[in-house]
């Protein structure tokens, strides 16, 4: 697989060969788990297979996190990736466990989860995707990956008050004010000026309230250290979509264009991305997702490209990204 042909590269604005967090707003780092002491490197590290996921990955999370490595034979960097991050593990004493899929072999898993670049290395907690990195990240970044999803740096009070900060900017917004989470995200960024939950959130506030060129001035002038940070890749995502939307029309034209005529799925794809763009997440999934039932070839498959665009730009473990990507599971495999 190519790099160039992965959405969640460095060069489109997401994953990069760095740490990311998949949780939204900073709350994706995994709760500690209790440690194994003494296990085996035979229980700590395996190969699984399409079948096995289920029990290996999803039903094995929530004993401890568990970390699926997706490579391939022909993957030079896997091959130098691999055998750093089976150390790692080992040493971290059984705090998390590995678990290696080979995507040739089996290709449905890492295609629903949209990867599309190796080495990719996804984290799962409590039967959720919370963390993960793409590419053969340096040794420092790979233990301190695995450091924080075992919980050895929770005990930093630091770390735990901007986290407890983090969710009370969350709770703000749940309940609609505004005014108090950009107080905490401002008052966090005052301490961590680098921490990207906060700056995301910021940046995502001001999309919000329609001041996008501000949103675009705070994602372009973004420290170094969190410019390719899974939380402004979405924030970039957003933005690419408010810029397509500006020049798609009056979505109620569309939708009179769609009633007289069903099949215009030109018309169903802009206001799937107009829908996208004003937060009507549902709705803009299921259009893309009718293009698919209807035309799968549709423009070379563009419903459900664009359909993956959108996860990225609403999270993983957002509601919507998950009852879609179920959807697009039932579509694609039945």
């Amino acid at each position: 697989m190519n790099s160039n042909d992965n959405p969640f590269a460095s060069d489109q604005g997401g994953y990069g060969a760095q740490t990311v967090g998949f949780g939204a707003a900073g709350n994706g780092a995994a709760q500690p788990a209790p440690a194994m002491g003494g296990a085996a490197a035979g229980d700590l590290i395996k190969d699984t297979t399409t079948a096995d996921f289920q029990q290996d990955v999803i039903a094995e999370s929530r004993n401890q996190p568990v970390l699926v490595d997706f490579w391939a034979p022909w993957c030079g960097p896997c091959r130098q990736l691999t055998p750093r991050i089976e150390a790692a593990v080992k040493q971290a004493g059984g705090k998390v466990k590995l678990v290696k899929m080979n995507i040739d072999d089996h290709p449905a898993i890492p295609g629903q989860m949209g990867v599309q670049s190796i080495p990719a290395v996804v984290a799962f907690h409590n039967g959720q995707p919370v963390d993960g990195f793409m590419g053969a990240v340096p040794d420092s970044q790979l233990n301190e990956f695995i450091a924080k999803l075992a919980g050895a740096s929770r005990g930093d009070d630091k770390e735990k008050a901007v986290e407890q900060a983090l969710g009370a900017a969350e709770a703000a917004l749940e309940a609609g004010d505004t005014g108090q989470a950009a107080q905490i995200y401002q008052m966090i960024l005052q301490q961590v000026p680098d921490n990207a939950a906060a700056y995301a959130g910021l940046a995502g506030m001001l999309l919000d309230a329609g001041e996008t060129a501000q949103a675009k001035q705070m994602v372009e002038g973004a420290p170094e250290g969190i410019a390719e940070s899974v939380e402004l890749g979405s924030i970039k995502a957003r933005l690419e979509l408010a810029e397509k939307v500006a020049g798609l029309g009056d979505p109620a034209e569309l939708e009179r264009r769609l009633a007289e005529k069903p099949d215009d799925h030109d018309a169903r794809f802009d206001l799937a991305q107009i829908r996208a763009a004003t937060g009507d997440r549902a709705a803009a999934a299921d259009l893309l997702l009718e293009i698919m039932k209807a035309d799968r070839e549709w423009r070379e498959d563009g419903a459900r490209l664009e359909l993956l665009k959108f996860f990225e730009a609403w999270g993983p473990t957002d509601p919507a990204t998950l009852k879609a990507r179920r959807k697009l599971s039932a579509l694609l495999f039945r």
